[in-house]
């Protein structure tokens, strides 16, 4: 499996966006490994897209991050308690990025249910199986994402992504993304990836 590097991120966002459904995301805290493959992305482009935090050029401590070369993590909090994970595309000073908004567990689910429920994967209902990482801020919380990796960029040592040479593009669907009603028209961009 290869590795994604930087002229992976340098493509135009919708591209990376799909692209990005069935790959892995690895993950290594405290030297314990947890590999997710990645099931829900939504595409950003601060030019002509009212709900990016960057529309019309807007840059603010916050928002500078979005301004940074392909492959650079953003990361910022919603509703005062989750964080949403992000990595930026296109080339330097666009403004562009992809929302990573949910995922599959492939390895080491006892680190990740711990991390989300504070117990093993055994002990989870049902209902907290389905919920383990079917959100950015449920992701985010069961790989243990947060402001420590703002600014840093998706080839750590810490935090990657893998190609999924098995993975059929064939099975991503399309759709409006989620919870932006208040974007105008871009609430109906079609700018949302998954399976």
């Amino acid at each position: 499996m290869l590795k994604l590097d930087k002229n992976f991120f340098s493509k135009d966002t919708l591209t990376v966006a799909k692209s990005l459904v069935g790959k892995y995301l690895i993950r290594y805290i405290n030297n314990q490994k947890i590999t997710v493959m990645i099931t829900e992305t939504e595409a950003y482009i601060g030019k002509i897209d009212k709900a990016c935090h960057a529309y019309g050029g807007k840059i603010t401590e916050r928002t500078k991050t979005l301004y940074s070369k392909p492959g650079t993590i953003y990361i910022y909090l919603i509703y005062g308690m989750y964080y949403c994970f992000n990595i930026i595309t296109e080339k330097e000073g666009e403004a562009c990025g992809v929302l990573i908004r949910s995922a599959k567990i492939i390895e080491n689910e006892n680190l990740i249910s711990n991390l989300r429920y504070g117990k093993n994967f055994n002990e989870l209902s049902n209902y907290q199986i389905k919920n383990i990482l079917n959100g950015p801020g449920k992701l985010c919380k069961g790989l243990s994402i947060n402001k420590s990796l703002n600014e840093k960029n998706i080839f750590e040592k810490e935090i990657f992504l893998m190609d999924n040479p098995n993975f059929n593009e064939k099975n991503i669907k399309i759709g409006k993304r989620i919870n932006i009603d208040y974007a105008q028209e871009a609430k109906d961009f079609l700018w949302r990836f998954y399976i």
